[in-house]
């Protein structure tokens, strides 16, 4: 009877090694087909526009923008009279030199052309000094400091008189630098008919015809 019951203990340690071993088995083998399914799938798994490498065979020019105001080669020139005269018409302006050629038509185009240049000159000397506005229309606009900006706006010009080509002329010339300008390094300028404090602790770089020019 002993023996009996020892041999079936045997057979049952037996069965379960068995099954214990199968289900080991059937896990290692559905691990590798897992293994093998993700090997496959990336394998097979199509490459993105950002990594996949566009050649063409033409070359390929980049447009470049169109500038709204082109720079010209200097015009030859005994005087300033000569450059204004030989200027090539201004064409649509940008809104930046509306801004420097308004200044001019509106502060000194009763003024002879070099002083029409030394308005321009401040101008631009101001938007190239850290102590104003850095563009143009910056300066002109700047609250309180040109007497023919009213409310923020610039008057109606009347773009086609002989005042309003030699001004956008005079602008482009001070822009593109084509002709010293007795203003120099100047920063501020008045009529001859008022006395501002302020000239006091300026420098006098030029007087031409009613305005006077200071640093």
């Amino acid at each position: 009877m002993r023996k009996s019951l020892i041999g079936i203990a045997a057979g049952a340690a037996t069965m379960i090694a068995s099954f214990a071993g199968a289900e080991e088995t059937g896990a290692e083998v559905a691990q590798a087909a897992a293994q093998t399914q993700e090997l496959t799938t990336t394998e097979d798994a199509p490459l993105t526009t950002e990594v996949m490498p566009v050649f063409v065979s033409e070359e390929v020019v980049q447009e470049l923008p169109e500038e709204a105001n082109p720079e010209i080669p200097a015009p030859e020139a005994n005087s300033l009279r000569e450059l204004v005269a030989a200027m090539p018409a201004a064409g649509e302006l940008s809104d930046e030199m509306r801004c420097l050629a308004g200044a001019v038509y509106f502060e000194s185009r009763g003024e002879p052309l070099s002083g029409q240049l030394a308005v321009a000159q401040v101008v631009i000397n101001r938007s190239e000094s850290s102590r104003f506005p850095e563009s143009y229309c910056g300066v002109v606009y700047q609250r309180a400091q040109f007497s023919f900006v009213r409310g923020g706006t610039m008057p109606r010009i009347k773009t086609g008189t002989d005042a309003w080509k030699r001004a956008t002329a005079i602008a482009r010339i001070a822009h593109q630098g084509l002709w010293d300008s007795e203003a120099q390094d100047s920063l501020y300028f008045h009529a001859t008919y008022v006395k501002p404090g302020w000239a006091r602790k300026k420098t006098r770089r030029a007087a031409i015809k009613t305005h006077i020019f200071y640093r």
